[in-house]
């Protein structure tokens, strides 16, 4: 955590992924590697190891949520993990019942791990102090989605010539302002090399100059701009955000189609970044307000890589705090996490599938 000794090259010491601005360039560089290995995991033909078997996941969401619920749901089965989903507006939480008491219970009916998404930002700290197991932020509010960033860098990591984003030049485009997205973004490509641009209109770009060049982003720096062609010109990538109705009745925006006539990534637009230049968005899409229909299906979206890897991503992050928390964390090598699992890695492997 922050504060901590460092941890060696290739080792995982975390106990909670709350955000990824604690991550070092090694933690980073970790987790693609785990990544890359739980990917060659899906590729079998029964996708499943037994590293949590006997593990209770339970993905607590006071939020609406596909993806992030899904993948995670589906990361932790393939781990072999006994899996709770609970939706707050569905439990005792609609009877009064606070965070703090909902995370006890679920701590008392056998959690170890917890994923939490809530509208408040904040709330998987305050979750961190009252639960003995790993949290892992699901996505709070304005502030943090770290392993949405995580999957984001996975995919280009896989999808760059050279495999990397070091020197390459990243646009994020649209409501910076409220993105959990674009600040767990900006925090892992700014770690890993990228040259990041931010844009979008001047009141959802709101205090971001400021926040670039004060010490809060430490040495990380990126380009804050409202002029989308000097953005686009030359990008390898554009990550385009979701547009929110309510920004509109917050006075931040007049409409959104005066959004999608000025900001909107159209085939136009994007001619503007290189010819292999990659799109991404998060998700969910308002087509034809901050993404043109025709670039999200087009040849250069990478979305639906996104969406595929964010199962093998969340079973790396679920691998690894697995593995802190047992004082076993999986090495560069590709250690397993757990003692008796990792010796069944004749390799240093993933076991096999049962």
């Amino acid at each position: 955590m922050a504060g901590s000794n460092p941890a060696p090259a290739g080792r995982w010491t975390h106990r909670h992924l709350l955000d990824v601005d604690v991550l070092t360039s090694d933690d980073l560089d970790l987790v693609m590697r785990t990544t890359a290995t739980m990917a060659e995991v899906l590729t079998r033909e029964i996708p499943k190891v037994p590293v949590l078997r006997g593990w209770g996941v339970t993905i607590l969401s006071y939020e609406a949520s596909t993806r992030t619920r899904v993948s995670f749901e589906v990361a932790a089965k393939n781990l072999s993990a006994d899996v709770v989903n609970i939706a707050a507006a569905s439990s005792s939480v609609t009877k009064g019942e606070s965070l703090i008491d909902t995370i006890r219970t679920v701590e008392a009916l056998g959690a170890r791990m917890l994923v939490l998404r809530h509208a408040t930002s904040g709330a998987p700290y305050l979750a961190a102090q009252h639960f003995s197991g790993s949290v892992l932020n699901g996505g709070d509010g304005w502030h943090a989605h770290p392993t949405q960033a995580l999957l984001d860098l996975y995919t280009l990591e896989t999808r760059l010539p050279g495999g990397s984003v070091r020197g390459r030049k990243i646009v994020i485009l649209g409501d910076v302002l409220h993105s959990r997205v674009a600040r767990s973004n900006l925090w892992a490509l700014t770690a890993a090399g990228a040259d990041v641009w931010v844009c979008g209109p001047t009141t959802l770009l709101r205090g971001f100059d400021a926040w670039a060049a004060s010490g809060v982003a430490g040495s990380r720096r990126f380009t804050v701009t409202s002029d989308l062609n000097a953005a686009l010109r030359d990008a390898d990538v554009v990550m385009a955000l979701r547009i929110q109705r309510e920004r509109m009745a917050a006075g931040l925006l007049p409409s959104l189609r005066e959004y999608a006539a000025r900001f909107g990534l159209t085939r136009e637009r994007l001619a503007l970044a290189r010819p292999d230049a990659l799109v991404m968005h998060p998700g969910p899409m308002n087509e034809g307000v901050e993404i043109a229909a025709d670039v999200a299906a087009g040849d250069q979206s990478v979305i639906t890589d996104q969406v595929a890897n964010g199962v093998a991503v969340r079973m790396a992050v679920l691998y690894l705090l697995a593995g802190a928390r047992d004082g076993s964390a999986r090495d560069g090598g590709g250690r397993d996490v757990r003692p008796e699992a990792g010796r069944e890695a004749a390799r240093g492997a993933v076991p096999a599938a049962e």
